[in-house]
Parts: structure tokens; sequence; C-alpha cells
């Protein structure tokens, strides 16, 4: 539209040329992601990920990560710590301009940092940016220099404040409430996952973490020490600690190939799933991308070549696939790339096309000398995947079973789907419901214009230790797929999922508050996160939050979550307080579901996000697998109130 004496409101003056701290401040999320929980702990990585370069770059091995008590953040390194001399080009000291200056810093220098991790330039003046205070304090060459900042803007100039015979940098930072309006607490044990993460990464790197929010019993604040010695031969020996070996040790091999550092660990089990773990420069690729490209190459091509000149496929009357060579295999590909090349929808997928040969030239050396010097283990994996070939044979009958129920219109939809006459998936929801009672209650308390029901029956199939074909026979798993009208993959990639065809963008697990209903969620979650993971990383599940108890007194009466809100409840009503404890879903009424559970203007759901998905499959796999102390262990630890059986 022209411009016109009418319309004034549109002129030069309504352009806006925001300064890069300023855009930060604007439209975070381009920068970290979100202003959420993942965005809030993605500052420490940032900061974090600082000290990593130093590390890399050979200038540092110790770390330190302090949660204050007002979740606050510090970290400490013993690096170089950043120049604080006049940057010609600027006019100010050069912390100034990496702690303020968007796209600064060494990393874009080749002859500082070969490599780096974080967000490209962007990190440190991103996390300053977006912090409430934060102070730089730099220990150079004796000197000890500081700068302090207020929500990106510097409070003085670089100034001079003692001496010192330490080096390094301290950063501490607090996170602008104006921003992350949801939360400003930090997990322990989200910050604790990723330290963990970068210190198998990186081996030799020792990385301290400190919770001052809280002590243990002799009054010690919580603390963490995380290094390794063998890198991600333990990262494996750790992510695999609830599941059995088929082969004597974990592989692994570690070097330069054209140019590319190229490290790779893995080991077969007897589970039935396929658990790949890929990072660039630090960096979780939970898309993949042509460093996972290479390594399956590498790994079809090598154990192919072996199983055919073995004879041990003579009799097999059909073709060995590649999945088939990955089904219980855990697999860590770690790179580390110059100029990485991202793309995808969350820009974790690498796409450098060097890679790829330099990955499968890798791993193809380590697996010819493995399966060389160990012909009793290289016999055990290629019988692995002669089973793996049959069950999936087996397995694609039922697949197929489900495929066509799937792509059926409405007529194919499970008879116990009671569904809803809104066709926008965006706007629709399902419920999966605990049981056929709850059910019935969900059906005559929902809004049948957006909301979905799918009662299920009982405990569903636990996937960890079914076999692929038996999953797909499954009849409520069946139903799952069939009501959501996602369609399976091809046998090359059995789990790949369709999400074009999802008829609804929520998907609700809504079991009972107690042992069994997490149980249950557990289950359920589990089958998700093995069989339809895209579903999860899309956002698209959710777990409802029903209340435990409904505190009456006369025509009084409020829901409560929890024990604590229920004690708070008594002591405001007084005497005479009853108190009504729900066992299940089904004992409430449809009119208190609704209210409670299902109407979203007062519900609570809790969105499943997957963090890492290391740590995610490792807690899977310790949780519904066959080790029982492993999981004894968690619950004790992680359970609010739990009666745990011998």
């Amino acid at each position: 539209m022209s411009e016109t004496p009418q319309n004034p409101q549109y002129s030069a003056d309504s352009i806006q040329a925001l300064e890069g701290m300023e855009h930060v401040r604007m439209r975070p999320s381009m920068y970290i992601g979100d202003v959420g929980v993942r965005g809030l702990h993605h500052l420490v990585y940032e900061v974090v990920d600082n000290s990593i370069d130093e590390a890399l770059a050979g200038h540092c091995d110790l770390i330190k990560v302090i949660i204050n008590e007002d979740n606050s953040i510090t970290t400490e390194d013993n690096g170089r710590g950043i120049p604080v001399g006049m940057h010609k080009k600027e006019g100010v000291s050069a912390l100034e301009v990496v702690m303020t200056k968007i796209g600064a810093g060494g990393k874009f220098d080749k002859d500082s940092y070969k490599v780096s991790g974080g967000l490209h330039g962007v990190g440190v003046s991103c996390v300053n940016a977006l912090s409430e205070s934060l102070t730089a304090t730099v220990f150079r060459e004796g000197k000890i220099w500081e700068q302090s900042y207020e929500r990106g803007k510097p409070n003085f100039a670089v100034r001079e404040a003692g001496t010192t015979d330490r080096r390094g940098t301290t950063v501490t930072f607090k996170p602008d409430p104006q921003i992350f309006q949801q939360t400003l607490e930090y997990s322990y044990e989200t910050l604790a996952n990723r330290m963990r993460e970068l210190a198998y990464l990186n081996k030799g790197i020792t990385i301290n973490l400190e919770d001052r929010r809280q002590t243990d019993d002799q009054g010690a604040f919580i603390a963490e020490t995380f290094h390794s010695k063998e890198g991600l031969k333990e990262f494996i020996t750790f992510l695999d600690a609830n599941r059995e070996s088929i082969i004597q040790e974990v592989v692994s091999i570690e070097g330069e190939k054209n140019g590319i550092p190229v490290e790779v660990a893995m080991v077969y089990n007897t589970s039935f799933s396929e658990n790949l773990h890929s990072y660039v420069n630090n960096i979780n690729t939970h898309e993949g991308g042509t460093h996972l490209s290479g390594f399956r190459r590498g790994l079809t091509s090598t154990l192919k070549k072996y199983a055919d000149n073995s004879g041990l496929l003579d009799k097999l009357k059909f073709e060995i696939s590649g999945d088939d060579f990955r089904e219980g295999l855990t697999a860590i590909v770690s790179v580390k790339v110059a100029e990485p090349q991202f793309e995808g929808q969350t820009k974790t997928k690498l796409g450098n096309r060097e890679v790829t040969s330099a990955v499968s030239q890798a791993v193809s050396e380590m697996l010819e000398n493995y399966l060389e010097e160990n012909p009793n283990d290289a016999k055990t994996i290629v019988q692995k995947v002669i089973l793996a070939a049959q069950a999936r044979h087996a397995a694609r009958k039922a697949r197929e079973m489900v495929q066509r129920k799937t792509v059926m219109s409405g007529g194919g939809l499970p008879g116990k789907l009671s569904d809803c006459s809104e066709q926008d998936p965006a706007k629709c929801e399902v419920f999966l419901v605990e049981g056929d009672s709850a059910g019935g209650t969900a059906k005559q308390g929902r809004d049948r214009n957006f909301q979905a029901i799918l009662p299920l029956r009982g405990k569903i199939l636990n996937v960890e230790k079914a076999m692929q074909h038996k999953v797909f026979e499954n009849e409520e798993i069946r139903n799952i797929y069939t009501a959501l009208g996602v369609t399976i993959g091809t046998e090359e990639d059995s789990k790949a999922l369709n999400l074009e065809k999802l008829r609804y963008h929520k998907v609700v697990i809504m079991c009972d508050a107690d042992v069994d209903g997490s149980h249950i969620s557990t289950l359920i979650l589990t089958f998700f996160f093995r069989y339809m993971r895209e579903l999860v990383e899309s956002g698209y599940v959710y777990i409802a939050t029903p209340p435990l108890y409904l505190v009456k007194k006369g025509a009084k009466k409020t829901y409560a979550w929890n024990d604590d809100q229920r004690d708070a409840l008594l002591r405001d009503y007084g005497q005479g307080a009853s108190v009504q404890r729900y066992k299940g879903l089904g004992e409430m009424n449809a009119e208190q579901l609704w209210d409670t559970t299902m109407n979203p203007e007062f519900r609570t759901l809790r969105q499943v996000t997957i963090d890492s998905g290391s740590e995610a499959d490792r807690i899977f796999s310790m949780l519904m697998g066959d080790e029982v102390p492993p999981r004894r262990d968690f619950i004790e630890q992680n359970a609010v109130y739990a009666n745990i059986d011998a």
C-alpha cells in the first residue's frame, strides 16, 4: 500500500534499526530457542562453552559452575582470560567488545580457536543481553580486571581491580525476570546432566558443579565433580549400565580423518532398540546429519562384508537391511568441525558433506580391526543381526496391519475412540485415559468440539523389553497409531513417522495420580520415546495433572494437588473441614474432571520435552529394563513418597 495522507503512520521513522543487544532482548527465542526452562538453562551452557573452547585450544582443564542462593550463576575457568587490551576498531576494551557485541569473539579467528561450540560467537553477549545483571572478572598477566553490566549495558569501563597469581575468567549473571517470566529457578539435575556430558565429550577436563541453595546431611553444599579419562568409552558404559552387553568390551576409536577429529564408541546389547547419539563441537545434534550418515555407512558396509565372508548368512532367505545392523546398538559419534553448517528444523542437523566420508572411513577401519582381533564377538554380533532380520520380517506383517487401519478414513478408527468434531489438528486434542471407567467420565466431561478420548485397557506393552513385531501386534498400541492417524515408516526406517497426517496437536496422557497411574504414564512415554520420538520432539505430548484431594467445609471446597496444599487448606478452613482423597480419575464426576483437569482455562498440562537424548535413553532403559537395583535406587532418590517392594 502506498503512503497517503489518510495513512500517515507508516513512514521512514517507523523502521526500527535495532542494535545487536536490543535485538536479542526483543527476539530472544531467535538466539536461545525459547524463554522457558530450556532457554534459561541454555544461558549457562553458552558461558560454559567459552571455557570448553579454551580447553579445546589446550589452555584450560578446570571449570566450575555454581548455582548461587538467588539463582544467579557463577562460572570460573583457569584459561588464558578474555583479553582486556584496547580493541582498535571499537575503541574500547576487548572484554567489553566480547560481552556487548553480537558476533564478536575469538571464535572467528582460526588462529585462536580451531573449533568451537556454542552459538557461533553470539553466546556470552547473548547471556549478557538477557541478564538483569552480569559481572565479568578476568585474571590475566598478574592483574585482575572487571566490568559489570545491567541488561547488557556496561556500568563502567573495564577497570583494574588488583593483582593475582591466578589466570582465567569468572562470569556471574542473573537472568532477567522481564525475559524469563515462566521461571527463574535452575534445575541442578538438568545442569548436572549437561556437565557430565561435556566431561565425557572432552576427556581430561574437570568440571565442578555446586548448588548453594541446598545442603546435604553434613551441612555441605550439594556438589559433583565430573571428569573422564577415557571419554566416549566411559560415556557408553554410563549409558548402557542397565543393559546386558553381548560383547566383551566397548569398541572405540579416536583420531583424525581428512583433517576432521573423529571420536566413536559403540557396544552391542540384548535390547531391541537402536540408540545413536551424535555431537558436533559438543553440540547434541539430535536431528543427526552427515556424521551420523557416515557412521551408518561405515558400520553397515563393514559388518555386511564380514557377515558375507563368514558364511553365517548362507542359509538366510532374505536380504539384511541397515536397521538389522543397528538393533541393540548403543553408539556415540563426536566430531570437531572448524566451520560447521547446521540445518534442520532446530538447526541441529550437520550438513557438511566432507564429514560423511571422514566418519565412514574411521568407523570402517575401527570395525575391521576389531572383528579380526575378536572373532567370538564378531560371530555374536552377526548372530544378533540375523535375529534382528528375522524379527523385522515378522514385524513387517504386523506393521502393514497397522498401516492398513491407519490410512482408512473415520470408519477405520478404533471403536473405543470418542472423536471430536473439529477437523483442524492444531485445535484438536486427544486424551489417552487409563481404563474404561475413567474413559467414560472423561467422555461425559469433555468439550466434544475439540477433545477426543481414547481409553486404554490396563497397562500397555513394555516396549523396552519387546521385539518390534510384538509391539505392532499389541492391540492398545495399534489403537494409538490408528487414532493419531500417523503412518509408520518403511523397513529401512521402521520407526519414522509421517506427522503430516497427525490428527491432534495435543496428545495428553491422563492417568490416576497413584503408583499404578505413574507406571502406566511411564509405559506410554517409553513407547513414545522409542517409537514416536518425533511426536515428543515436536512438542505434541503432554501429561495431565489431576488433583489428589478435595478439601471441603460447608459450601466451600478447594482442590489440592499435593500434601502441602492440602495441609495449607486445612489450616485455612479450620475445624470441621473434611478431605476427600481421589484414588483414581473414576472417583470424580464429569464436572469435577472438567473443572480440574480438562478445562483449558484452569487445568495444568505438563509438556513433555527431551533436554538430553542420551540421559532420556539411560533413564528409560533403567526404569523399564530388567535390572532392579538401579531402578530401586532411582525411585528412592527421586520419588516424594515411595513404598518399594523387595
